[in-house]
């Protein structure tokens, strides 16, 4: 039996998961309060904070660090890297400590992970897997029409992967051996063509590129975007949040709450129903878009994410479109927890091997 700690951190939360092989012990979201986020001028200046609350909890369930057999943490904003399991080891600790590529609040995951066993005896492997810098592209995907600009890869890598091995193995088939088409549905859009176990092609989810979301305005036309910028009444600041934050569907109805606009059609709001199809009709040109990448062999096409729960307005709609080129499978959410515990669980039975960092 391998028991594996799972650490998840966000802005204001950090979520811990226990898996004793691929089997959920406990599982709770520790909240942190603006006061205490505050207080803190960086993000590695947080980490003592949320290892003593890390350690509280485990003491508080008759656990400690030692008990583990490995400790995965989520990927943060590093280099671009393959898809995989990887170890932590002092490079990748160095470029999320100085936020080297960006500061997001996954970049603690490995951080939190190495803090815990600094301090004990026993050698307990650290990870990380599939986070969303993971770029596996062809050279064609990366070209965007001018030398100044390459196309780049940022998505939900980690929960794209863990759906496409799901679906997988329950076709009977290696991820390795078929294609498929992922769609991830959440606060972003991404949708990744996955030919024989690497993503060859997907839109940059996180920088705006794509479907428009429930709060990111997707790719707009590219003249508009321009003359907007040279409109001396926007910021620079207002753009990025036009763009990120106040875009897609919260631009158009006010909230970007996909259960609230669902109540809303289901009340007969006719304007909110449009606007929320035309997010699904987006989704799928994508979807074709990949398609033609995969030259039109796909063995299944799956949604995921918090959308994907609505099986009553979007998910037939998207099904109807779609269903053509390849069958539908859909799983909603986005487990990341169970996917980070299975990951390190491939390592720990050498499944798979661990990568490094460099």
């Amino acid at each position: 039996m391998h028991r594996i700690l799972v650490i998840n951190p966000g802005s204001t939360s950090t979520k811990i998961a226990i898996y004793e092989n691929d089997k959920l012990n406990d599982k709770i979201t520790l909240r942190h309060s603006s006061e205490e986020i505050n207080k803190f001028d960086s993000l590695y200046s947080q980490r003592d904070f949320r290892k003593n609350i890390i350690t509280d909890f485990l003491d508080n369930n008759g656990l400690k660090i030692s008990d583990f057999h490995g400790i995965i943490g989520r990927g943060g904003l590093l280099k671009p890297i393959k898809s995989g399991t990887y170890e932590v080891n002092e490079k990748m600790i160095d470029d999320l400590k100085d936020a080297k590529y960006g500061e997001h609040a996954s970049n603690l995951g490995a951080i939190l992970a190495e803090e815990l066993t600094k301090d004990i005896s026993k050698e307990i492997p650290c990870f990380i897997a599939d986070p969303v810098v993971v770029d596996e592209m062809n050279e064609l995907a990366r070209l965007s029409g001018h030398p100044d600009f390459e196309r780049k890869s940022i998505f939900h890598a980690l929960n794209q992967k863990a759906v496409a091995r799901q679906v997988s193995k329950k076709i009977g088939k290696k991820y390795e051996n078929i294609n498929l088409i992922v769609a991830h549905m959440g606060g972003g859009i991404s949708i990744g063509a996955h030919c024989k176990g690497k993503i060859i092609d997907v839109n940059n989810a996180l920088n705006g590129e794509g479907p428009y979301s429930p709060e990111r305005s997707g790719t707009l036309p590219l003249t508009g975007l321009i003359n907007l910028c040279y409109d001396s009444q926007f910021t620079f600041q207002d753009i990025k949040k036009m763009i990120k934050g106040k875009g897609g569907l919260y631009s158009y109805t006010g909230t970007n709450s996909g259960m609230e606009i669902q109540r809303m059609i289901n009340n007969g709001n006719k304007k909110y129903e449009k606007y929320y199809l035309g997010l699904g009709y987006q989704i799928v040109k994508w979807i074709g878009q990949m398609a033609a990448v995969l030259k039109g062999e796909v063995e299944r096409i799956i949604f995921t994410g918090g959308l994907a729960y609505d099986n009553e307005i979007l998910m037939p709609f998207m099904t109807e479109r779609v269903s053509y080129i390849a069958p539908v499978e859909i799983i909603p959410g986005g487990d990341e927890e169970k996917a980070l515990a299975l990951a390190a669980l491939r390592v720990l039975t050498n499944e798979e091997k661990s990568e490094n960092y460099v």
